[in-house]
């Protein structure tokens, strides 16, 4: 699957401690194979966010992202819970 980056996300990225910055990239390395959704709990999102979807880093920080197609995704944002009121 092909990742791509809105600027809203690198900003967050970038804001993020260094190792959860790491920990961050191995876990969209893992969501780049569909056979891992199942791993990262990838969910589809309800209410301001519907027609979104996201999974977990760790247990406290989200990625949300949308498919563009089947093959192609835009990871929106990165985050605690407080990423879902954006």
């Amino acid at each position: 699957m092909k990742v791509y980056f809105k600027p809203t996300f690198i900003r967050q990225f970038k804001k993020l401690e260094s190792a959860l910055q790491e920990e961050s990239f191995e876990k969209i390395e893992l969501f780049k194979d569909e056979k891992n959704h199942k791993q990262l709990k990838v969910h589809k999102l309800r209410g301001i966010l519907s027609g979104r979807y996201s999974f977990s880093i760790n247990y406290k920080t989200r990625i949300v992202f949308t498919y563009l197609s089947k093959t192609e995704t835009v990871l929106l944002a990165v985050g605690d819970h407080d990423v879902y009121k954006e």
